[in-house]
């Protein structure tokens, strides 16, 4: 028995959706996406000699509000680590809020080791989010030939994530001399 025209064309259509869905998973995977968005991955499209400047901030306006900034970033061939801690009771904090902050040169090794957290992850196009007011981590990775579209990271596990904090924080108490948390 034959099927009817309305409901060939309504598989037709369904069988359509499921192509296009499957071959946007694959581009998704693949680090692109046929919709437009799309993704790069650092160690394959972002080297690490492409890394300028990498921004990891956590800013919560709970009673007391947080707010701490890490950045990894290179300047005239030397790689950097700057931390800064605010605190206050009130929100937003702002810059002159800093209670802790410093600067450190790294060596080859220790930009190495940074590297090593971010490698696997990648980067995507920036959006105005519905999510916008949680406290992070906001994570951007600035990159050479970025364009200035390409900025928000992704960590290729919450694993990579947590190492990268303790690396943060072994960092900022060997600058500072105190030992303490995030």
């Amino acid at each position: 028995m034959a099927l009817p025209v309305k409901r060939k064309t309504a598989l037709i259509i369904a069988g359509i959706i499921v192509l296009l869905a499957a071959a946007g998973l694959a581009a998704t995977v693949k680090g692109g996406s046929m919709f437009g968005k799309k993704r790069a991955a650092v160690g394959t499209d972002i080297k690490q000699t492409d890394i300028t400047d990498f921004y990891y901030t956590y800013d919560s306006s709970v009673d007391p509000p947080e707010y701490q900034r890490y950045r990894f970033y290179t300047e005239d061939g030397t790689f950097f680590f700057y931390h800064e801690k605010r605190e206050g009771d009130h929100w937003p904090l702002r810059e002159e809020d800093a209670t802790v902050k410093g600067t450190l040169s790294l060596s080859e090794a220790e930009w190495q080791e940074f590297y090593s957290y971010l490698e696997e992850g990648y980067v995507t196009k920036r959006e105005e989010s519905i999510e916008s007011g949680n406290s992070g981590p906001f994570l951007f990775l600035y990159w050479k030939n970025d364009k200035g579209t390409m900025q928000v990271f992704h960590f290729a596990s919450y694993e990579k994530q947590k190492a990268l904090e303790a690396f943060c924080i072994k960092l900022k108490a060997e600058q500072t001399g105190h030992h303490e948390g995030v």
